[in-house]
């Protein structure tokens, strides 16, 4: 028992920060980031299953983030089709005016539906593959695809006329 506290509060202690983050990432939105990482550790650790260590917490309840964010889109979506008139409009958080007028691509995130949105943190927060996006969001890759494509395209309307310099960086097989 004592084991088991020790990791949840090791989890909470290195890990806060880094799942408010991609909470935030995820939602678009702070407040809504932090249900997120809330809803996720009561979830992982309620269930008492044997997590050897902070890492592995941190990792279960990141997965556990990223499940909870796409059946809640799913969720909206279903509502949408059922009451169309009782559901509010589907539509990323308008968290434009609280982020730096500064950050174009923080605001320009916030104009992505909230599947572009889980799928390009994802694909390049998560670094995942397309299959890997594809499994995690319960889609066909073609579809993830699509909504990469759209999404890219919306961030490059959005920042395109600013000189942005990206660092390239060599990348190897393990082993070599």
């Amino acid at each position: 028992m004592a084991e088991y506290e020790a990791v949840l509060r090791e989890t909470l202690a290195e890990g806060s920060a880094r799942l408010a983050a991609y909470g935030y990432l995820l939602t678009g939105s702070q407040d809504a980031g932090e249900e997120l990482v809330q809803e996720a550790v009561v979830k992982v650790f309620a269930r008492r299953r044997a997590i050897p260590n902070a890492r592995a917490g941190e990792a279960y309840v990141r997965a556990t983030m990223r499940t909870l964010h796409v059946d809640g889109i799913r969720r909206a979506i279903r509502w949408r089709r059922i009451m169309p008139s009782q559901v509010a409009p589907l539509a990323a958080d308008d968290s434009a005016a609280t982020i730096d007028a500064a950050d174009a691509m923080g605001q320009a995130l916030t104009t992505l539906t909230p599947q572009q949105r889980t799928a390009i943190v994802l694909r390049y927060y998560e670094d995942l593959s397309l299959a890997a996006v594809a499994a995690a969001m319960g889609l066909a890759v073609g579809t993830v695809k699509r909504y990469l494509s759209d999404a890219l395209g919306r961030l490059a309307t959005a920042v395109g006329d600013q000189d942005l310099e990206f660092e390239r960086i060599a990348v190897t097989e393990r082993g070599e």
